[in-house]
């Protein structure tokens, strides 16, 4: 205990906390988790930290890394909900969801269907006939199994009544566009914000998005439910800890987290990034994380994603 006791004391002195982000670098979860960090760390005298890409297993490794770190203040990981509580429940994994310490959200962007700027795919009503004519033919990309992008994709599917799509999961959105692009994939399933550069180059576009009201970044684009599928559904981004992270660096963190998500300059930067913010603090966080792994043990009950 002395010695647990020196250690928080010291904390942050001792050397750079490494902020481990589960995806490649340039997709979404990346550039909010750069973005954030700098700013947080000039909240707590003496923080200095890098951030580590360690993607795979569509953000398995990286949240393994993340909980299995040594709750000591020098170990932080991003994540992404509901991806997060998802991976333990279709397979193996060496975290429980539920069990790390949760600092803050910072995003939740609205899932949507991207396509090609020269795709016959013109609205929702087109892919639902697409889809129905070649049954089992047409290919999606998402980021991952499990992902928010894939569970998205099984409710448009549920409620559209059409035969499932073929799945092309990647490790993230960053090696996905490219793919997309290349017309390597009829369409994909991901953020709004994964692409918006390009949809804004008129290289893509969205054909629906599954919020409750038109984004505005992209208020062109109806909502599912104004073309009549009640869908919403996105990505939840935020920041957490290993288990038993002591109270004192937890308080700290979401502290520092709280200044920083009310930054001008953070506000700026994140409307230039096409970054939809909602922030949420310490029980906050935990509570949304609690509903969303709620929502998706009964869905897992009715239609288990990975079999």
């Amino acid at each position: 205990m002395p010695a647990l006791a020196r250690a928080q004391a010291a904390w942050p002195n001792d050397r750079p906390v490494e902020v481990i982000v589960p995806f490649p670098a340039g997709g979404g979860v990346d550039v909010m988790t750069r973005l954030i960090m700098p700013l947080v760390a000039a909240q707590i005298p003496g923080m200095r930290h890098i951030v580590t890409n360690r993607s795979g297993a569509a953000g398995q490794i990286g949240l393994e890394a993340t909980f299995n770190a040594a709750p000591d203040g020098y170990t932080l990981g991003a994540t992404t909900l509901p991806a997060h509580n998802a991976i333990p429940m279709e397979r193996p994994a060496r975290f429980r969801a539920m069990d790390f310490t949760f600092l803050a959200n910072i995003v939740e962007d609205a899932n949507c269907f991207y396509v090609r700027a020269d795709s016959p795919l013109r609205s929702v009503a087109d892919l639902i006939a697409a889809a129905r004519a070649r049954p089992r033919q047409m290919t999606y990309a998402t980021t991952g199994v499990g992902s928010d992008d894939h569970l998205f994709m099984l409710a448009f599917e549920q409620l559209a009544d059409v035969p499932p799509l073929v799945h092309v999961p990647f490790a993230g959105a960053a090696p996905l566009v490219p793919q997309l692009l290349g017309g390597h994939v009829d369409l994909a399933a991901i953020n709004v914000g994964d692409a918006l550069q390009l949809k804004r180059e008129g290289k893509l576009r969205i054909l629906a998005q599954a919020s409750a009201t038109r984004s505005p970044e992209a208020p062109d684009v109806p909502t599912f439910r104004e073309v009549g599928l009640d869908i919403l559904h996105g990505a939840a981004r935020g920041i957490v800890g290993p288990p038993g992270l002591p109270a004192p660096i937890t308080e700290r963190l979401t502290q520092a987290f709280a200044v920083a998500l009310r930054d001008p300059e953070f506000l700026r930067e994140a409307q230039r990034q096409f970054m939809p913010l909602n922030p949420m603090i310490g029980a906050d966080y935990r509570s949304m994380a609690q509903r969303t792994e709620d929502n998706l043990r009964a869905l897992w009950q009715r239609r288990p994603w990975r079999e």
